[in-house]
């Protein structure tokens, strides 16, 4: 069995931001040579987030209003956690949008469903953060 990690680095211009990072996890899943296995895709900071779902902006829209519904940013008074930080709305979107995704690996390609394709959720950015692609298989 082989094992591949890479770490994959972010710096959005935005505090909240949605990245289609598909073509780039590919690429890894190439260099990685792993033709049948498994792929983790996770986030290495508390406000930010891997997930799947289609690549639709309408989508992405909804998931920004739905997200700030739940957890407004302003105020910040509103959250215990923010004290020497502002994020506190950050860490709330960050666990209703996941940490990770975990996609089988068949004949060299990630085996999707129709219209899946995986993000990166940035939910406090402005700053460079990291995410990990750690593949496993033969």
């Amino acid at each position: 069995m082989k094992s591949y990690r890479k770490e994959l680095w972010f710096d959005t211009k935005k505090r909240r931001e949605f990245q289609n990072i598909t073509s780039t996890v590919e690429g890894c899943l190439q260099e990685s040579g792993i033709q049948e296995g498994i792929l983790l895709c996770n986030a290495m900071h508390i406000t930010s987030s891997i997930f799947i779902n289609d690549d639709e902006s309408g989508l992405h829209q909804d998931f920004e209003t739905w997200l700030e519904r739940l957890a407004p940013e302003k105020p910040h008074s509103q959250y215990k956690h923010n004290g020497y930080e502002d994020n506190g709305d950050a860490h709330l979107k960050r666990t209703i949008m996941g940490r990770e995704v975990v996609v089988a690996v068949t004949g060299g390609k990630l085996d999707f469903g129709p219209w899946e394709q995986i993000f990166y959720g940035e939910f406090d950015g402005k700053r460079k953060k990291r995410v990990l692609v750690k593949i496993i298989g033969e």
